[in-house]
């Protein structure tokens, strides 16, 4: 029915903030009005002024060779043709002071969301924009720490990363096929300096769009139940891929890797839940992850999901 709420505000322009599970299982659609009674904080900021602060998480990594046997598993799956890349995540517990609260002001994020007192993300990953009767998505596949030597010229021609991210835009090409026409990479495989906390890390996105009918404000909840779940933090084919990551991942994502946006009464800006802290009565958990491809490493991958566990 959310989805239809959606529709239905869509067509009288009234704005509105969307949120979805990773699965698109546990849907919400809230009226600005709405906000307060449900204590849900969001900001949505491409061009946000960087707070400086000094505050680091204390982090409780799985151990690798746990990690590994998921990752073989993944492999393995990969063998046998059922997926060719999969977004492979973890749930890492963390030691903080701060609530969840003061993590929300303080973190730097293009898109950042705080849901009552159960998580908060601080994105700088979009998932779809539509405006002017076009639709845009920007997948962000392939990071490195900008200050390794050459940083920038490594992860553009690390063949790895060029496969994964490749596999990515094909997915999310063919997704925005379903929902729009001329549909084209606008710009393929840009670098984009992310903060991450103490240091930044280059990041590789590319952008993709297509043209959507005039009425596409009417038929917004219809747009975003086709693409759901992301592609870029699930895999392909979509499908197959999305049973094996809850078969080998065995926790639950939750609202991470789920989605989260803004409708103004004109146009749509959404970001994909990454950089996720959620709160549990166990205490906090960090989840975090990256792409496995036939061609990955499990060290490399296992340091990529430790390096993405930071308060920006």
């Amino acid at each position: 029915m959310s989805f239809l709420r959606a529709n239905e505000l869509g067509a009288k322009g009234e704005p509105f903030l969307f949120l979805s599970d990773f699965l698109a299982q546990r849907v919400e659609v809230i009226t600005l009005d709405e906000l307060d009674k449900h204590d849900i904080e969001f900001n949505i900021e491409p061009h946000y002024k960087l707070k400086a602060h000094s505050h680091t998480l204390q982090t409780l990594p799985i151990d690798f060779d746990e990690y590994k046997k998921k990752f073989d598993a993944v492999i393995a799956k990969i063998c046998s043709g059922e997926t060719y890349i999969l977004n492979l995540t973890q749930e890492t517990p963390i030691k903080t002071s701060l609530t969840l609260q003061e993590i929300y002001k303080l973190a730097n994020a293009h898109y950042k969301l705080r849901y009552k007192d159960e998580f908060v993300c601080f994105s700088p990953e979009k998932f779809i924009q539509m405006h002017n009767n076009k639709i845009h998505t920007f997948p962000m596949k392939g990071t490195i720490d900008a200050s390794v030597k050459n940083a920038k010229e490594k992860i553009l021609h690390n063949s790895k990363e060029m496969a994964e991210h490749t596999m990515i835009v094909d997915l999310l090409r063919n997704d925005l096929s379903i929902v729009a026409r001329d549909v084209k990479v606008e710009k393929f495989r840009y670098i984009e300096t992310i903060t991450a906390g103490q240091k930044e890390l280059l990041q590789v996105s590319s952008h993709i769009s297509g043209a959507l009918n005039n009425d596409w404000q009417e038929h917004i909840g219809d747009i975003l139940h086709k693409l759901l779940p992301a592609g870029s933090i699930s895999g392909a084919p979509k499908k197959s891929t999305v049973g094996i990551i809850n078969a080998i991942e065995k926790y639950e994502r939750g609202f991470f890797s789920g989605v989260f946006g803004y409708y103004n009464g004109e146009s749509f800006d959404s970001g994909v839940m990454i950089r996720f802290i959620q709160k549990s009565k166990n205490g906090f958990t960090y989840k975090s992850g990256g792409g496995i491809t036939l061609d990955s490493d499990a060290k490399a991958e296992y340091d990529e999901l430790l390096e993405k566990i930071y308060l920006p």
